[in-house]
């Protein structure tokens, strides 16, 4: 049987205010203060998906190619991304993920499950708690991988 529209409304409510407030703490972790969320999604895009073009990147991230390419140019600047000639098409460039940038996303990523793994156990979860938490992660990445 179908949820309710209002049982569907105040789960999406519910979960919107908590994921935000979540994400918002989160964020607060990474390995290089001065990167930006931005420029970290667009590292860690490269560093589970592979080489990519700055409209491809600019289409995932839903910003305009030219923000993609200020973005592109700031990474590389600081050794994160390297670009290369499109084998196919010599037009287009690829964007490539650096060993200095693999690195940043790591710590970023270790930092975050640190901290999050802390505010876990500040609140002494049962493990049947903890199983809950885990399920309700796997249904939150069924609706965003969609």
């Amino acid at each position: 049987m179908p949820a309710s529209n209002d049982l569907l409304q105040l789960t999406a409510t519910d979960l919107r205010m908590a994921t935000f407030r979540l994400a918002r703490r989160l964020r607060c972790a990474r390995a290089v203060d001065e990167m930006s969320d931005a420029q970290l999604a667009v590292l860690a895009t490269l560093r589970m998906h592979g080489r990519r073009t700055i409209s491809a990147l600019a289409e995932r991230e839903r910003v305009t190619a030219p923000s993609m390419t200020s973005m592109i140019n700031g990474l590389e600047m600081q050794g994160y991304v390297a670009r290369t000639p499109d084998s196919d098409d010599r037009r287009r460039v690829q964007v490539d993920i650096t060993d200095a940038g693999t690195e940043i996303v790591a710590q970023t990523i270790r930092r975050r499950d640190e901290l999050l793994a802390a505010m876990l156990a500040e609140l002494d979860f049962t493990p049947d708690e903890l199983s809950t938490l885990r399920e309700a992660s796997e249904l939150m990445r069924r609706v965003v991988e969609r």
